[in-house]
């Protein structure tokens, strides 16, 4: 079976291996190692196509400068670093020695997810949308550094952190996920009896994800080896650092599991601790609880159907050139509306779900953001 992953290997290879070093006087200048496009040129896409995409990822990088997240390293704070004149992701977990610190590698390729990846969710943002995709089985080492030009480009919560170390702790214990192989498929499971992530299925015969774990491990060891070569007369007179290295199972069973993934080593404050306790509690419930019978899986797909029937519409609107998303998200929320398609290949046309069509027409025809508004047509109605 041919898997059409995005973007190809081909590609995320050549922005993994190629690249110059970051020339001196400029250390934000590095290519981020996230491609977005093939490197042979490719037909151009309608800018109706684009705008949208593009809108949204400026917005959520906005965000991200709008935050202006401290410099200070801290579990659960995802780095951008430099290495080589690329410019990768790192999710720090925590300290292990000193200055030196452990923790995954963070990619932008959802495609290419396995079940031992974690997406990050809107709930998570703000963050580098680059480093979206969080690595629990790519554990390396790193201090900071000036050679690494590390900023912090995103931070999600500690429940978050510790569905990660969950995760992380599957990877190590080479469980076995009662899940087929399906590349390319994204969905929710459970895990830990705990919590919900969002992963890809475990790998299988022949998996082109394998070539693509390959490729991310060797370059998180050239990462942490090149962070740990001494420099100069420190060769000699320097301890080696500590290796990142997977965590041992903890002792005390699933208690002493969740007491570790929520950092009861001491990052964890006792009020927190109390808040930790809640939301496990919580989410035991919302999961069924652990020991809920043979017949209950431990992961939750969410299917995806075939072949889904298009949503019905009432209303097409045309925005006029050089509306935002949230202005336009505004004038939406006011009517209640739902966007079932768009935008049209012809425009930025967008077509709509709304309570009361006659008011909501109204309103749009009346807004200085609308270009055009009216009926919607069934779908395949050409207009005459």
């Amino acid at each position: 079976m041919t898997h059409d992953l995005w973007p190809p290997l081909s590609v995320i290879r050549s922005a993994l291996e190629t690249g110059s070093a970051v020339p001196d006087g400029a250390p934000g200048i590095a290519a981020v190692a996230m491609p977005g496009a093939p490197p042979d040129p490719a037909p151009a896409a309608p800018a109706s196509d684009l705008l949208l995409p593009l809108t949204e990822l400026a917005r959520r990088r906005e965000a991200v400068a709008q935050r202006a997240f401290p410099a200070r390293w801290a579990p659960g704070r995802l780095v951008s670093v430099v290495h080589q004149g690329r410019m990768l992701g790192v999710l720090l977990d925590r300290c292990i020695q000193g200055e030196r610190w452990q923790g995954w590698m963070a990619a932008g390729e959802a495609d290419w997810a396995g079940a031992f990846d974690v997406l990050l969710e809107p709930d998570d943002e703000p963050f580098e949308p680059a480093f979206g995709v969080i690595q629990a089985w790519n554990v390396l080492g790193l201090e900071p550094g000036p050679q690494l030009c590390a900023r912090v480009v995103g931070e999600i919560s500690a429940t978050r952190l510790a569905a990660i170390r969950a995760v992380h702790d599957e990877w190590a214990a080479h469980a076995a996920l009662p899940i087929a192989p399906e590349p390319g498929r994204i969905a929710l499971r459970g895990v830990g009896g705990v919590f919900s992530v969002l992963s890809g299925t475990p790998l299988g015969p022949e998996d082109p994800r394998t070539d693509y774990q390959e490729l991310y491990r060797d370059v998180g060891l050239q990462l942490g080896k090149a962070l740990t070569q001494p420099q100069g007369d420190e060769a000699s007179s320097s301890p080696a650092p500590a290796p990142a290295r997977p965590q041992p199972g903890p002792e005390g069973g699933w208690w002493g599991s969740i007491r570790r993934w929520f950092g009861a080593e001491g990052w964890a404050r006792p009020a927190f601790a109390v808040l930790a306790l809640v939301v496990v509690v919580q989410n035991v419930g919302l999961l069924g609880g652990r020991g809920a019978g043979p017949e209950e899986d431990e992961v939750r797909f969410r299917a995806v159907p075939a072949a889904p029937v298009p949503a019905r519409a009432d209303l097409v609107v045309r925005w006029k050139a050089g509306v935002r998303m949230d202005e336009a998200d505004r004038l939406l929320q006011s009517i209640s509306a739902d966007v079932v398609g768009g935008p049209g290949s012809n425009g930025n046309v967008w077509r709509l779900r709304v309570p009361e069509p006659v008011d909501a027409l109204a309103v749009l025809a009346a807004s200085p953001l609308v270009e055009s508004a009216g009926p919607a047509r069934p779908a395949g109605e050409q207009r005459p």
